[in-house]
């Protein structure tokens, strides 16, 4: 009967390596070739169970083992390791985007695509893995080449979002001065005059976009509409305080939430109380039916304003 094989060292069992890591180990070409180990991809063995490829993460570890040093996981793929509910069209390629500075040879294997940096520096942030991570807003910069500008609009507005803003406005302007004459750093330029701080939801970033390119003013995003005595009515998503119209984007969970859809009707009867009109947008109206939003919201714009005992106030929080 067969022995069997020796277990690997703990390191080794633990995470995927590289051969030459094996062999320094005193693994044998035959232990290396064992069944019971994987290659990922040339030149690397693993212990662990192959990953979906939708798992991020343990794609990007297979990897890591190969990569030369300073090589860093960057655009779409550094976003999407550190948590970001990216757009469909930023992932669409499936491919694990990785950075390595001047004079390093390219990274050359099936689903990895590589980019070269001109600058020999580089602020990185280390995920448990350890991943090494291009900063949040220099890989949103590098989307510029390879996103529409409206999506590249959406992640600048994820970047900056309400609750928890992880960057800045002024962290992504760094970050576009020093892509310097990059390849699509026109679209870049275009995307962060439209980006603004304090959104909710990439759907709403949608709806506010295709408002302006109708010709409409540009709402408030998430400003605090308040009674005179100072309470708080409400904090719709869009809003033009002038006109007294607030325009909101209903998510599935607004229909499905039977909270979150009482609390909507209660916001909704305290905005009409104070004079307000409220236009509610859905998916359709934002992805499928743009003119049919932008008619009614130009409708409420142009229709006479109540008087109100309320004002609006600034984005507070």
């Amino acid at each position: 009967m067969p022995r069997p094989p020796a277990p690997l060292p703990p390191p080794l069992a633990r995470a995927p390596f590289a051969v030459a890591t094996g062999r320094e180990h005193v693994l044998t070409p035959a232990q290396l070739r064992r069944s019971s180990l994987r290659a990922p991809t040339r030149g690397i063995r693993a212990a662990t169970p192959a990953p979906a490829r939708t798992d991020l993460h343990a794609r990007a570890r297979d990897l890591l083992p190969v990569l030369p040093a300073g090589a860093v996981f960057s655009h779409a793929t550094a976003l999407a390791l550190l948590g970001l509910d990216l757009p469909d069209a930023s992932l669409a390629d499936g491919l694990l985007h990785v950075e390595v500075g001047p004079g390093t040879s390219r990274v050359r294997r099936p689903g990895v695509r590589a980019h070269r940096r001109s600058s020999t520096e580089v602020r990185s942030l280390v995920l448990p893995g350890p991943l090494p991570v291009l900063v949040p807003e220099a890989a949103w910069a590098r989307l510029g080449a390879l996103l529409p500008l409206d999506d590249l609009v959406v992640v600048g507005d994820l970047l900056t979002r309400r609750r928890n803003p992880p960057y800045t406005l002024a962290g992504l302007r760094d970050a576009v001065a020093a892509r310097g004459r990059g390849r699509g750093i026109r679209t870049l330029r275009d995307a962060l005059g439209l980006v603004r701080p304090r959104t909710d939801s990439p759907m709403e970033t949608r709806l506010r976009l295709l408002i302006v390119r109708a010709g409409l003013p540009e709402p408030a995003v998430n400003a605090l509409v308040r009674a005179r005595d100072g309470e708080v009515v409400a904090m719709p998503d869009l809003s033009y305080a002038r006109e007294r119209v607030a325009v909101e984007y209903d998510g599935d969970v607004h229909r499905t939430d039977r909270r979150t859809w009482r609390r909507d009707i209660a916001r909704r009867q305290a905005l009409e109380h104070l004079g307000w009109r409220v236009v509610t947008c859905t998916a359709d109206d934002v992805l499928a039916s743009p003119a049919r939003a932008t008619t009614w919201i130009r409708a409420a714009l142009a229709r006479p304003t109540a008087s109100s005992g309320q004002q609006m106030r600034g984005p507070q929080t």
